[in-house]
């Protein structure tokens, strides 16, 4: 049975009564349970009903994180190579209907881009386009794939579904995670903000992890855009999804991503604007804090979308990974600094800014931590490697 089989006997409503209706008492429980926490739990967890209890459940996402990751935080950086996209979307300055200029970096340009990113001590790059399948489809993730390789530990995607195979042909070349965010569960309204493209197919996309899981990839993202639905109602369905792939795809790692809403090009979208489900600082945290407590393995990653007082309060309770220095334009680092943004970074501080700020929480920041070509006797063994700044 596949996940969308399994989405497809939950209705929305439903679960979103259910969360809204936790008692004191059902919180009460899921803090004190021993051992794995259920759905249920989850629920519980993000209802608003736990906002009292935000403390200590701040306490023990802080003590499970941990426990689990020790005192350390991993840097990455994303590479923007298109800003090219056939999918009409409300919320991305990338939309097809955005009359900007488009720009797909070139391999000089890729090189140029990857010199800067060295330069500021990155290890892990993700790779980021729009969809656009005829100009920065498969061949072209494969050439971008193999001229980076030789520079960086970890290289991870983030651009548009592909099939099975496909992905099997870029894990080959040295790709080692994918990141793929449904944006929401809501199926009724989900043609609402995906109007035109390929993107507009509901199951395509939410099927799209276990073709990942299917092809053997290394770790997979999941999540939603926070803002365009019921955030609460929009997590309980990604803890869900998650649930099921780690049953199903056991030797896979996985993250989670909380990306909310940022203005973008020919938009500017409010907490208060007509549409927008607004989420204060408060209920971001206890969302970490909840993904943390339900799931101790998942890795729990924040953009430079959140601000910078943001960042660094929440590092200690449960994030394990961050970005710093983003550009979120193809060529932001050297080539093409006044192209066109997908959105507005908020924390524009430096990565090393960043780093000292993680070491002032008593944290180390990592910027290297995977090697596979470590050689033994003649054997290959993976091995964790720590470079921490």
């Amino acid at each position: 049975m596949t996940f969308e089989k399994v989405f497809d006997k939950f209705d929305w409503e439903e679960v979103k009564e259910s969360i809204y209706s936790k008692t004191s008492l059902d919180v009460e429980i899921a803090l004190r349970k021993k051992g794995k926490h259920t759905l249920e739990d989850f629920k519980a967890l993000i209802s608003p009903g736990a906002s009292e209890y935000l403390e200590e459940m701040a306490q023990l996402s802080h003590s499970i994180t941990q426990k689990r990751f020790g005192k350390t935080v991993q840097l990455y950086i994303p590479l923007y190579l298109s800003n090219e996209c056939q999918n009409i979307c409300t919320y991305c300055g990338f939309s097809f209907d955005n009359k900007i200029a488009r720009r797909t970096l070139s391999n000089e340009e890729i090189l140029k881009e990857v010199a800067e990113i060295k330069k500021l001590g990155f290890e892990h790059v993700l790779l980021v386009t729009g969809e656009a399948n005829k100009t920065v489809g498969l061949d072209y993730l494969k050439n971008a794939i193999q001229l980076i390789r030789p520079f960086f530990s970890n290289i991870s995607i983030e651009v548009q579904p592909l099939d099975t195979n496909e992905y099997a042909e870029l894990i080959a070349l040295g790709l080692y995670s994918v990141l793929v965010y449904q944006e929401t569960y809501y199926r009724k309204n989900y043609s609402l903000h995906h109007t035109k493209g390929k993107k507009s197919n509901f199951s395509y996309r939410i099927e799209t992890p276990e073709r990942l899981g299917n092809a053997g990839v290394h770790k997979i993202g999941i999540g939603i855009l926070i803002g365009l639905e019921d955030w609460r109602t929009d997590s309980f369905f990604t803890a869900m999804h998650l649930d099921y792939l780690e049953k199903k795809f056991w030797q896979t790692k996985y993250s989670i991503s909380f990306p909310r809403l940022r203005p973008h090009a020919n938009e500017h979208p409010s907490p208060e604007g007509e549409g927008v489900r607004a989420m204060s600082d408060k209920e971001l945290t206890q969302l970490i804090c909840a993904y943390r407590i339900f799931d101790e393995e998942v890795e729990l990653s924040l953009s430079t979308r959140e601000s910078p007082r943001f960042r660094d309060n929440i590092i200690k309770l449960g994030i394990t990974s961050v970005s710093a220095g983003s550009k979120t334009n193809p060529g932001g680092y050297s080539v093409a600094t006044e192209s066109l943004e997908q959105f507005e970074v908020h924390d524009d501080r430096s990565p090393r800014e960043i780093a000292s700020m993680i070491r002032t929480k008593g944290y180390e920041a990592v910027w290297k931590d995977w090697d596979k070509g470590f050689t033994v006797s003649g054997l290959q063994f993976p091995v964790q490697i720590q470079n921490t700044e």
